[in-house]
Order: structure tokens, then C-alpha cells, then sequence
């Protein structure tokens, strides 16, 4: 195991500075043109603004002008590490129409712990979840599909605290599952969940989400949902109770079809949630005024 990818900035550096650049490969990096706008206005549940992407980035004003110009009307920004945890918390504090959510991801948690730091770094995400406009911890989980075994421990610890820091500041928490239903459900019965537990990105089945509803945890859908090859997406879409439903777009990852590999944004929210109003078959103004009362209830208003 190596030291975190980016060293520790100095405490009085700069968060608004930070910046990730997510390679370009041989993909088609130009940005979809816009939807058509929701009559009935949503939010973004979970984006990783801080990382650029596209033949020219986009800067977080040029982000939010853009989502609103399609009745996005806010978004919900994730950190995944202390600095890009930083940045959201500076964000959030910044723009009436972002809320942060802080943790140390379940991938880097093997690195902060090899190099003796992991209690430093939840020490920091424990300050930075003091703050107003930071609303949930997250995203913190478990991944047993990138981290070898002897990183697992080091998920385990990582998780168990994040899940304390959610419950000592009262706030939500977003959590992060890949290849690791059984584990999480259970961690999260052993310890007990925050009252308002969020699976971003949902990527289980319909007798998980069935589980999910009766114990009342969140679950929300990404862009994925709408690609040819997710349909235990969609059985968990239908058993889910409506009030348990979130939507969000993990940018700049999982554009919707028929956008997908292209570089993903908050303003392409519509095309995910068109989508689920059709698989609901639901009008999709009445989805929308469902998701936006959702997302108030877990995260609290984006106006105070």
C-alpha cells in the first residue's frame, strides 16, 4: 500500500484551489447539450464538483448556472478524502445552493491507515462536520471490489467511525457500497444506522432494497440506472417506498444514456429522473415534487 495519492495541503492552504482532473482517454469529452427543464425543480444528491473534466472544465458558478437554467436547484457536494473534503466544506460555505457532505472514502482508508494517519484524517472530517453547511458524512462504506483483503480492516475501522461522526453531529450520511451488500447491511445492524442512512449510488437489488425500505434507509439512483444492463436497478426502483427515493448523478461519472462515458454534470439531472418517472410510471412533475421533499428531509434546508 502506497501513502494517499495527494500529500496533507497545510491548514492555512487555500480549498478553494484544489483541484482533480479525471483522464480523458479516448472517450468523447465534450459536455451533452442540455435537457429540456423540469417544470417542478429538484436537487442533486451526491457530486464530486471538484474534479474537471471535458474538452474545457467547468468551473462550480459555470456548474450551478447550468443546473439551474434546467430546475436543478441544488447539489450536494462529496468529498472522498481530506482535501477533496475540504473543498466541499469551502463550497458549501461559499454557494447558497451547494451543501457538503466529508468523509474518507472506503478505497483511500487502507492508504491513510498504512501511513499511521487514519485517525488524523477522521479527526479532520470530525472538525469539518461542525461546520452549517456541512450536512452528511460521506461517502464512507465499504468497497470489496478495489481493495485487496489486508485493506479491509482498515474499511471496517473507517466505516464504525464515520457512522459515530454521523450520530454525533446528527446529520446524514452517504454511504458508498460496491461489491459489498452483505457486509454493509450488516455493519450497519450491528452498529445502528443514522436516522437518515443514504446508499449513494445505489447498486444492489430489489430483496436488498426491499430490506432497505423496512428499515428506512435512502436510497438513491444514478445515471446507471438508465443503462441497458442495470435492471436490478430498476426492480429496486419499483419496491422502494416513494419516500425513500433519491436521485443524483455522481459527477462527473455515470452519465445517462444516451450520453454515457461523456462527461457527466448536475444539469443532466432531468434525463435520470425522466427516466424513473417513466419506469414508475408516474407523472414526472410528481416525481420530482417527491424527490426535492426527499432530499429536504435528509439534508435540511439549502437556504439556511
Amino acid at each position: 500500500m502506497s501513502e494517499p495519492r495527494v500529500p496533507y495541503p497545510a491548514e492555512s492552504a487555500d480549498p478553494s484551489q484544489y483541484v482533480r482532473v479525471r483522464e480523458k482517454g479516448s472517450r468523447d469529452v465534450s459536455y451533452p447539450a442540455a435537457p429540456e427543464p423540469l417544470a417542478v425543480a429538484v436537487y442533486d444528491n451526491h457530486a464530486h464538483l471538484e474534479i474537471e473534466d471535458g474538452e474545457e472544465g467547468l468551473s462550480l458558478d459555470e456548474q450551478l448556472e447550468r443546473a439551474g437554467e434546467v430546475g436543478v436547484l441544488g447539489v450536494v457536494q462529496a468529498g472522498g478524502d481530506i482535501e477533496s473534503s475540504r473543498w466541499s466544506a469551502w463550497a458549501a460555505a461559499s454557494h447558497p445552493r451547494v451543501l457538503a457532505a466529508v468523509a474518507i472514502h472506503p478505497n483511500e482508508a487502507p492508504a491513510y491507515a498504512a501511513a499511521g494517519r487514519l485517525g488524523e484524517a477522521i479527526d479532520v472530517i470530525d472538525g469539518l462536520a461542525s461546520q452549517p453547511r456541512v450536512r452528511a458524512i460521506g461517502e464512507t462504506g465499504l468497497d470489496f471490489f478495489r481493495t485487496e483483503e489486508d485493506g479491509l480492516p482498515a474499511q471496517f475501522e473507517s466505516f464504525e467511525a464515520h457512522i459515530a461522526l454521523a450520530e454525533k453531529h446528527g446529520i446524514a450520511m452517504q454511504i458508498h457500497d460496491r461489491d459489498a451488500h452483505d457486509a454493509v447491511l450488516e455493519t450497519l445492524e450491528r452498529v445502528g444506522a443514522p436516522d437518515r442512512t443514504v446508499f449513494h449510488c445505489f447498486s444492489g437489488d430489489a430483496d436488498m432494497a426491499r430490506i432497505a425500505g423496512e428499515r428506512g434507509y435512502y436510497l438513491s439512483f444514478a445515471g446507471n440506472v438508465t443503462f441497458k444492463n442495470a435492471q436490478n436497478l430498476r426492480d429496486a426502483l419499483a419496491i422502494i417506498p416513494r419516500d425513500r427515493i433519491l436521485v443524483e448523478t455522481d459527477a462527473p461519472f455515470l452519465t445517462p444514456t444516451p450520453h454515457r462515458g461523456r462527461p457527466n454534470a448536475p444539469y443532466l439531472i432531468p434525463v435520470t429522473v425522466r427516466y424513473m418517472a417513466r419506469e414508475l410510471g408516474v407523472e414526472v412533475d410528481e416525481l420530482c415534487a417527491q424527490l426535492a421533499a426527499n432530499t429536504l428531509r435528509v439534508y435540511g434546508s439549502f437556504e439556511d
